[in-house]
């Protein structure tokens, strides 16, 4: 039985129901993807949020209703990509860390110059490299092409721990991921 597309209402809901339910869900972006195996939850009362400041050109999308691709660049150098939560206001994402590849592996080593497969998307700038991301996903809805993402099988096993490269709320439990994955931007202590 084919598993279910995730609609833009199931991001209608708690960044942190939305993130943990995220781990093993497949996404694809133009046929190119696998199982997403980590994600950090920011909430609009994070500071380490973009939104926290409140809504400026960039982080705008996040203030939109829920099930966008809010993208920016970090560091001036990667592209990362994010699902808008919670209702339209609430400026809630979760950051896509990590997939495990599992289609256009081809595509996936020619855009990132190599063929290890645990480090073709093990970190938010690599996956959106090795899947083509870019500004242009921006504000783009999660139920259309070029996305395509579906429900997980089963109730995978969940690692639970501190988010990754961030100083402010770093203490924050936020960061999930598919527990024993080795496609992991950083295990799990």
């Amino acid at each position: 039985m084919p598993r279910p597309r995730l609609k833009r209402p199931f991001f209608a809901r708690s960044v942190h129901e939305v993130a943990p339910e995220l781990i093993g869900a497949t996404l694809l972006i133009d046929g190119v993807g696998g199982r997403i195996a980590e994600v950090e939850a920011y909430h609009h009362t994070d500071p380490a949020a973009h939104s926290f400041r409140g809504p400026t050109p960039r982080n705008a999308v996040m203030f939109g209703p829920p099930g966008y691709a809010y993208v920016y660049r970090s560091y001036g150098i990667h592209w990362c990509l994010n699902f808008v939560c919670e209702p339209e206001g609430s400026a809630s994402a979760v950051l896509i860390r990590a997939i495990e590849p599992l289609e256009g592996l081809p595509k996936m080593r020619r855009r990132r110059g190599l063929t290890d497969e645990r480090l073709l998307c093990s970190g938010p700038g690599r996956l959106a490299q090795a899947m083509g991301v870019t500004h242009a996903h921006n504000g783009l809805a999660l139920d259309y092409l070029p996305f395509e993402l579906y429900g997980r099988e089963g109730e995978p096993e969940i690692a639970v721990g501190m988010r990754i490269g961030i100083t402010k709320a770093a203490d924050l439990p936020w960061r999930y991921g598919l527990a024993g994955s080795k496609f992991l931007s950083k295990p799990f202590r």
